[in-house]
C-alpha cells in the first residue's frame, strides 16, 4: 500500500509540472484533441477520468486500458454542434495480455463536410470544393498492479491538413488510476489522474504557404516564388484529475458519484460532477455538469451549457460469460446551434 501510494503521489507532482499555464489561453492549435467522440463518456462530461474503463480510454485517461477484459472493439460517430456540418469518427481496439497489461490502437478523424473553394478573383466560389483532413492515430499501452494500480501511456501522431498545406506533431498521454475497498466491493472507491497532448509543436508548411512577387531589385524585374512561413503552435494540454464513489455498490443496482478538475494550458480552468445508475448492468443512466472557473467573472460564455446526459443499452452474450455488445448515446447541451450527439458501439469479445 506504501509503494501504491509513494507511485501515486510521484505521478500527480509530475503532472501538476506539466499543467501549464493560463495566462497563454487562445495560444494552442489542434482543439480536436479535446474533442472526447465516445458517448459513455461524453455522456458524464469527461468527468469519468477516474473510471474510464476499456477501449475508449485513451480518449481520457489510458490507464483505464489495462481494465480490458478479452478484446474490445469500439466505433463511435458525433455530431459536434448540430447544425455546423461537423462530425467526428472514431475506432478503438484493445487487446488484454496474459501478464496483466493491454494494447490499445485508437484513431480519431475529424469532418468538415465540402468546402467551397474561394480565389481573390471569385469570393463567391470557384464551383470546386475540398475537404480538410485532421485526423490522430494512437497507440497505447497499460498495466495494473496487484489489481489496485494502473498507468498507461500512449503515443499518437496528429495531422492537420489540405491539398497543399499540411502540419504535424507526435503528442504522449500518460495516466494513473487507483481503486479501493473492501472485501466485498474492492473497487467502491477510485482516483484518477491523467496528463494530455504533450508533444512537439506544429507548423503549416507545404506548396500552398508559396506565392508570386515582383523581385524588389527594380534593375532585374522578374517574377520570383516567396514562400511564407507560419508560426508555430503547441498543442492543448490538459491535466484531468477525478474521484468517485459507489454511494449504492450493490451488483444489481449501483449509484456512483464522481468529480472532476480540469486544469487546461490554454483555456480556463473546469470543475464539475455527476452521477451514474447502473440497473443489473443492462441499463445505465447518467448525466453531469461542468463548470468553467471564472466564467462569470470575465463575462464570456463558453458555447455548452454545462449540461450533459446518456444512456447505455448493454446485450449480454452467452450466460456466465463477459462477451457483450453495448449501445451508448450522450447529448451535451448547447447555446447556440443543437447540441453535440454522441452514439457509440462497443463489442467485448
Amino acid at each position: 500500500m506504501k509503494k501504491n501510494i509513494t507511485f501515486f503521489l510521484s505521478f500527480f507532482m509530475v503532472a501538476v509540472a506539466f499543467a501549464g499555464n493560463p495566462d497563454r489561453q487562445g495560444e494552442a492549435g489542434a482543439y480536436e484533441l479535446l474533442l472526447n467522440p465516445w458517448a459513455r463518456s461524453v455522456g458524464l462530461n469527461s468527468l469519468n477520468t477516474s473510471y474510464v474503463r476499456g477501449a475508449e480510454s485513451a480518449n481520457l485517461n489510458v490507464a483505464g486500458l489495462a481494465h480490458t477484459s478479452g478484446t474490445e472493439i469500439g466505433l463511435a460517430h458525433s455530431i459536434y454542434l448540430q447544425g455546423t456540418g461537423l462530425s467526428m469518427n472514431a475506432f478503438s481496439i484493445a487487446q488484454k495480455m496474459s501478464n496483466g497489461g493491454a494494447f490499445g490502437l485508437s484513431f480519431n478523424a475529424l469532418s468538415f463536410g465540402k468546402i467551397p473553394v474561394t480565389t481573390n478573383g471569385l469570393p463567391e466560389g470557384t464551383g470546386a470544393t475540398f475537404t480538410p483532413t485532421f485526423f490522430n492515430l494512437g497507440l497505447s499501452y497499460a498495466y495494473v498492479f496487484e489489481k489496485k494500480v494502473a498507468v498507461g501511456i500512449t503515443a499518437r501522431v496528429v495531422n492537420e491538413s489540405i491539398a497543399d498545406v499540411s502540419a504535424s506533431a507526435i503528442s504522449l498521454d500518460a495516466g494513473v488510476q487507483y481503486v479501493t475497498g473492501n472485501e466485498k466491493f474492492p473497487e467502491r472507491f477510485k482516483l484518477g489522474i491523467s496528463l494530455r497532448n504533450i508533444g512537439t509543436r506544429m507548423r503549416f508548411g507545404g506548396q500552398g504557404m508559396n506565392y508570386s512577387a515582383t523581385n524588389p531589385d527594380k534593375t532585374l524585374p522578374y517574377e520570383i516564388t516567396v514562400s511564407k512561413q507560419a508560426n508555430e503552435f503547441e498543442l492543448p494540454s490538459q491535466l484531468n484529475i477525478g474521484m468517485a464513489y459507489d454511494i449504492l455498490p450493490e451488483e444489481n443496482l449501483r449509484l456512483t458519484g464522481a468529480v472532476n478538475f480540469t486544469s487546461n494550458a490554454f483555456a480556463r480552468d473546469d470543475v464539475g460532477g455527476g452521477l451514474e445508475f447502473s440497473f443489473n448492468n443492462l441499463f445505465v443512466l447518467r448525466g453531469g455538469y461542468r463548470y468553467e472557473i471564472g466564467l462569470v467573472t470575465d463575462g464570456k460564455q463558453s458555447v455548452y451549457t454545462g449540461l450533459a446526459g446518456g444512456l447505455t443499452v448493454n446485450i449480454p452474450g452467452k450466460k456466465d460469460s463477459d462477451k457483450m455488445m453495448s449501445i451508448d448515446y450522450s447529448y451535451q447541451a448547447t447555446r447556440v446551434w443543437g447540441g453535440t450527439h454522441n452514439i457509440s458501439l462497443r463489442l467485448n469479445l
